[in-house]
This record gives structure tokens, sequence and C-alpha cells, in this order.
């Protein structure tokens, strides 16, 4: 599988994933993007035997975008801390369907997880916890609208299950209520951009993924673009 590296230096290594490949080995689907990076990297750098390499985080099965992994074992633990402290920023494009009432807006919602599927509700429930999110309205054609993400908190299925709520399912995303068929079986989720600190020489670190070629990421190619 041809890889498209967005950045790689001897401590780290950023790709972008395409929608339908896990990020890591499961039971259920043997083929991963690590993996596949992995081998990129025995490759590239001529590496025999074992090569260390770890995902920093993941990305959902059907997602697309920016996914960041560490190569040496202190690489992994400062850009663990990073994320954990809150020190990288993440922007996310989705298509939802429908057309938020404001151009701009925060998410504020309760949210808890079991059985693969996020609960959302306004109110605080059992084992909940808060998820904030800011979205910015992009474009919006034929009964569809683009929308910037920044998240700020990092919960399972976030995005997805909040717009859901918020009555504006992501295109694609069937366990989450969109009634709209995607090209590639996706959900119109995209991780564009990840900034961070460099874990070894502290200098900030913007990587920027290609949007994917396939419905309904071409209505917005060129909003994104401008």
């Amino acid at each position: 599988m041809k890889l498209d590296i967005l950045y790689s230096d001897n401590h780290i290594l950023a790709v972008n994933k395409p929608a339908g490949l896990s990020t890591q080995v499961s039971n259920e689907h043997k083929e991963s993007l690590e993996e596949y990076a992995r081998e990129w990297v025995r490759r590239e750098f001529n590496k025999p035997g074992n090569v260390f390499l770890h995902t920093v985080h993941r990305l959902d099965r059907p997602v697309s975008g920016a996914v960041l992994f560490a190569r040496t074992d202190k690489a992994l633990s400062r850009l663990n801390a990073f994320l954990r402290d809150k020190k990288a920023e993440k922007i996310y494009f989705a298509v939802i369907q429908g057309n938020p009432p404001a151009e701009t807006g925060t998410l504020v919602h309760h949210h808890s997880h079991g059985n693969f599927k996020a609960k959302i509700t306004q109110n605080p429930h059992k084992n909940s916890k808060i998820a904030v999110l800011e979205y910015e309205r992009i474009a919006k054609v034929s009964g569809l609208s683009l929308l910037k993400i920044n998240l700020e908190t990092g919960r399972y299925h976030q995005i997805r299950a909040q717009l859901s709520f918020a009555g504006f399912p992501i295109a694609g995303d069937t366990k989450y209520g969109s009634r709209i068929k995607t090209d590639n079986e996706a959900v119109a989720l995209h991780h564009r951009k990840l900034t961070f600190k460099h874990p070894t020489q502290q200098e900030e670190i913007t990587v920027t993924a290609d949007l994917p070629s396939f419905y309904p990421w071409n209505l917005f190619r060129e909003a994104v673009s401008r």
C-alpha cells in the first residue's frame, strides 16, 4: 500500500489515513495503518528486525486524515503527555446533513459509551463526562454543509455523536443516523490538521492532510482551497 506521508524524521511519522483502514490491528481487522507505516519505516530507513513505531492517537476505521506515530519510546511518552495536557490542536472537517442555524457555535454535551457506541445527553448521566467542540460552517451545497471543527475534548466517537445529537449527522455515518451513502462506505469526517510540539526539538509542527477525492468531499474542494 502506498502511504501519504505528511512528515517524517527520526522521532515521529505522520500519515494521511484513508477511510476504511483501521489505525491499529484488531480482532476484526488484521490490516492496519500502523503495520503499513512500520513496513514503510523498515524499507525507507533500511532497518532490519523489529521496528519501534506506536500510534499516538487513533481515528475510527471509516474516518480519514492525519495520524501521528512515535518512532522512539521518548517521543511516545512526550507526545502522549502533550495530548493528555491538551497542548496539541486538532482540526477536523465534517460534511453534515442539514445546515446549523449559526455559522459558528460550541456544542457542550455529556458523553459516555458502551457496546461500541457513544451516548450523548444534554444533562449528566451515569459515568458521563463533558464533551466540547467548536465549529465553523465553511460552505453549504445541496442540503449538505461543510464544518471546520476544533475538538476540545477527545471522547469516543465524540464528533460523530455530538453532531448527530444536535440534529446534523455526518454524511455516511449510519451508526449515528445518516441517511446518505458515501463512496468507499466512509464517514465524511476528516482529521485535516494537527499542530503539536516536536518531542525533542520543541519546535511547533503542523501537518495538514489532503481531503479524500470522492463524494461528498468533492463538492467542497473549492471551498477548502480558498
